[in-house]
């Protein structure tokens, strides 16, 4: 398929999506069995997933969101921008970070120290994607939905500059 200049190319289907999602469900039931976790996802990317995951969870949960920007087209700025802070008083709670991708891991970093410093129960990261070979992490990610190699992809609440996040699918974005 063609869009925007660029060829899209299968990375992960919709059933594999689902499969994984419900599996996280699971597995976030479990470790949170008897407590209510507060989700708070990463807007925009993190919309579809965290949907999805808060669906599958078999416990009762809250959520809020927190909103930044470090992106320029299909490269980081290198600077985070926080645009929408939590509304939730998170102190002394469970805290859940969802996350559509980590890259640099600029922005889970940055979310994670600002967390901290409200002292919340305990904080768990959960990521439907991550880039080992460019993640500079300092600290251990809790769920990973898939380790992928340092390509571009679109879909499934992924963006390239804020279009193709309808993808029920993710794909690989090839700029021809």
């Amino acid at each position: 398929m063609t869009v925007h200049n660029s060829k899209l190319v299968p990375f992960i289907s919709k059933e594999e999506l689902h499969s994984r999602v419900s599996d996280i469900g699971n597995e976030l039931s479990e470790k949170f069995k008897d407590k209510v976790p507060i989700l708070i996802g990463i807007l925009n990317g993190s919309f579809m997933f965290m949907a999805d995951l808060m669906r599958a969870l078999t416990i009762d949960c809250e959520m809020d969101f927190i909103k930044l920007n470090s992106y320029s087209g299909d490269e980081t700025t290198g600077i985070i921008h926080l645009i929408k802070d939590i509304s939730a008083d998170i102190t002394g709670r469970h805290v859940i970070i969802v996350e559509d991708i980590i890259d640099s891991g600029l922005t889970v970093n940055f979310i994670r120290k600002r967390l901290f410093e409200v002292s919340p129960k305990s904080l768990s990261i959960v990521t439907l994607l991550l880039k080992p070979d460019v993640a500079k992490l300092d600290f251990k990610v809790d769920i990973i939905g898939f380790e992928i190699p340092p390509d571009f992809v679109v879909g499934y609440g992924l963006d390239f500059n804020q279009k193709l996040r309808h993808l029920d699918s993710i794909y690989r974005l090839d700029l021809i």
